[in-house]
């Protein structure tokens, strides 16, 4: 359990018999020694009282109000299990207002879980917001099996089965945001797994997916090999037992017209399994036999471990050829959206009528090959608002391809840089799409299951939705970072000139601030229109050095692009120039981290620092680095210096 999140928990549980009584606690980190005697107090009583005498409660088992007038609104909300009746939900609420006054005293903030219910309070808006960053893991106390190779086999059908729930209780047709079933087990110990899974019914269904995913991934770090476990977060909740935990009057399990079957779940798994060993023989067999010679994995992106266990999870998510020749039209000119070092993008309609976008890997690409199995791992976990989301991928004969969801509005560069479309970019939606960037790069650092470097973030690789909300896409360069590592060198330096860290492009060393070096250019780009690498006569040659010339001299709103000059904040603009240069600075150590940056952004009770030195830019900044690399073996230091052979080009999906 994670000790920034300063939990106070007091779990009370008896295993492994349906009658456990649970309940734990999380008291916010701020707190008022008076907090009693205040008008917010107050406010917070009214609010929970309103919440238990709500006639609603029994009926959909959720409900969020506030009390009080700013500065003191007081926010309450609460949710119950599905299978509480009126009374015991009730019941749960009052015994948690109870436990929650004698234990947070003095906390503006609190939630508190039990078995049947959960209470929520807070000085700000929690309706329809996801927050997945506090959580309680809960474990049994017993182990399934005592061979490590048993529990891997229960664990491993435990979160498939989970993942399934968690599927179908965010489908956007799933109003209340639930699931619950039961799978059978057979291993050296036959047992009955139960699960349940559920999202406060405020949320999206993206949040809701999103939430329980990280859940889901939380409870494998926490409670591996135990027979039953569960995770709280204040938006969702996740659960499984080896014992019936629910308590439905009826049988939820064998009703009349449940929507499938023990049978049919079985018969499902025994297909499912089917397939993951085929799929693993295709794989390996194409990555031993058919790869070509030239490709080298010493530097590989993923271990080989983390890769084959990440395509056995995701074997659901594969398409037939065939299907994707149909919905392409056999990848004809007229479907072709967009062309990259890689080869080839495509929109595709499915049969239901889904349209997709399809990445089809030039053949016998020896990097295709590696970025293709760092995509399907990568992105098949990640799941945020701010990424382009991974929907399948084939691998067949010698097609590699992906299929992501489609993007209709371009990418930022189709808009950015022509001057004809500049103007249909607004403030707002330039500062929309900054702050979007950042939210998914801070969720790729910090908030994902596994800690990833993009290496390429660049204006072709921010793709826009209908509402113009900003996509990252194209992982193909990714790197993890295990465990508490912050760090790495590589030989083989990927990515585009213009936005690569200075320490990365002249020594191959990368980090995640790295990443936010590119983010810096990127704001500086949005705030300009201009690219990184267009010439100025400022005394320094590129954006970069003509940003940082402006700010010393007291005019940093001379870079901001014409078109804005309508539709600023300026406050806004000032902003995020100067957190603009402080994450482009030449040390890598004094540019903020992302939390840091998405803080900066959202709060304007934040003092910004002043950038310490001088943003890697020099006169002769593009000929030095040139010629550093020149001087490098061009068998292991590969860049691509100019715009027209930037590494992927996709200018519609």
């Amino acid at each position: 359990m994670p000790l920034s999140l300063l939990l106070i928990w007091i779990p009370f549980l008896i295993w492994p018999t349906s009658a456990a009584v649970f309940e734990t606690h999380y008291c916010g980190l701020n707190t008022t020694n008076n907090i009693k005697s205040t008008t917010y107090y107050s406010n917070v009583i009214q609010v929970l009282e309103s919440l238990f005498s709500d006639k609603e409660v029994t009926d959909i088992k959720f409900l969020n109000k506030s009390a009080g007038r700013p500065p003191d609104i007081a926010y309450g909300l609460y949710l119950c299990r599905d299978d509480a009746n009126p009374n015991d939900c009730r019941n749960c609420l009052l015994q948690a207002r109870e436990s929650i006054n004698k234990t947070c005293p003095f906390s503006e903030s609190a939630v508190w879980w039990r078995d049947d219910c959960m209470l929520r309070y807070a000085k700000y808006p929690m309706a329809s917001i996801m927050n997945s960053a506090t959580f309680v893991p809960e474990c049994s106390k017993i182990n399934f099996s005592e061979t490590d190779a048993e529990q891997s086999r229960f664990w491993n059908a435990s979160t498939t089965f989970m993942s399934r729930l968690a599927f179908e209780a965010s489908k956007p047709e799933s109003k209340r945001l639930l699931a619950y079933d039961k799978i059978s087990y057979d291993g050296n110990r036959s047992s009955t797994i139960f699960g349940y899974v559920q999202c406060t019914p405020d949320l999206s269904s993206f949040d809701c997916d999103r939430c329980l995913g990280d859940s889901i991934s939380r409870m494998s770090d926490n409670c591996f090999g135990k027979e039953g476990a569960r995770v709280l977060t204040p938006s969702c909740n996740v659960r499984f037992e080896i014992y019936r935990f629910l308590t439905f009057a009826a049988d939820p399990f064998d009703t009349p017209g449940k929507k499938k079957s023990s049978s049919t779940i079985i018969a499902a798994a025994i297909v499912g399994i089917v397939g993951v060993l085929v799929v693993i023989a295709g794989v390996c067999y194409w990555f031993l036999m058919k790869k070509p010679r030239t490709v080298e994995f010493n530097d590989c992106d993923l271990n080989d471990e983390t890769g084959k266990s990440e395509i056995i999870t995701e074997q659901s998510l594969h398409f037939e050829l065939g299907m994707i020749q149909e919905a392409t039209n056999n990848f004809s000119v007229e479907n072709k959206i967009g062309e990259g070092g890689f080869g080839g993008v495509y929109k595709g309609v499915l049969h239901n009528g889904n349209e997709i976008a399809v990445k089809r890997l030039a053949k016998g690409s020896g990097q295709g090959a590696l970025e293709f199995k760092n995509e399907v791992v990568l992105l098949a976990k990640l799941q945020h608002r701010n990424l382009v989301r991974l929907l399948g991928f084939c691998l067949e004969a010698e097609e590699k391809i992906l299929i992501y969801e489609y993007v209709p509005n371009h990418s930022l560069d189709f808009f950015l840089f022509d001057p004809s479309k500049q103007a249909q970019l607004d403030w707002s939606t330039r500062y929309r799409i900054i702050g979007g960037i950042a939210r998914g790069i801070l969720y790729l650092h910090e908030d994902s299951r596994l800690r990833i470097i993009h290496r390429d973030l660049k204006t072709s690789n921010i793709l826009l939705d209908e509402d113009m909300n900003p996509k990252i896409s194209d992982f193909g360069m990714a790197r993890i970072i295990f465990g508490n590592q912050t760090q790495a060198m590589t030989n083989r330096i990927v990515g585009t000139y213009g936005y690569m860290s200075p320490e990365y492009a002249m020594h191959g060393s990368f980090s995640v601030k790295s990443d936010v070096f590119s983010l810096g250019v990127l704001v500086l780009e949005i705030i300009s229109g201009k690219r990184s690498t267009s010439l100025f006569q400022s005394g320094y040659g590129d954006l970069l050095g003509h940003a940082w010339i402006k700010w010393k001299n007291g005019e940093p709103l001379m870079i901001m692009d014409p078109n804005l000059v309508e539709s600023i904040s300026q406050n806004e603009v000032l902003r995020c120039i100067n957190i603009a240069l402080l994450c482009v600075q030449e040390d890598a150590e004094l540019r903020p981290p992302m939390a840091s940056v998405v803080h900066m952004l959202n709060s304007y009770s934040v003092a910004l620092p002043l950038p310490q030195n001088p943003p890697f830019v020099s006169n002769n900044r593009v000929r030095h680095m040139t010629s550093r690399m020149v001087e490098s073996d061009d068998s292991i230091c590969t860049i691509w210096p100019t715009e027209a052979s930037q590494i992927t080009e996709v200018h519609a999906r």
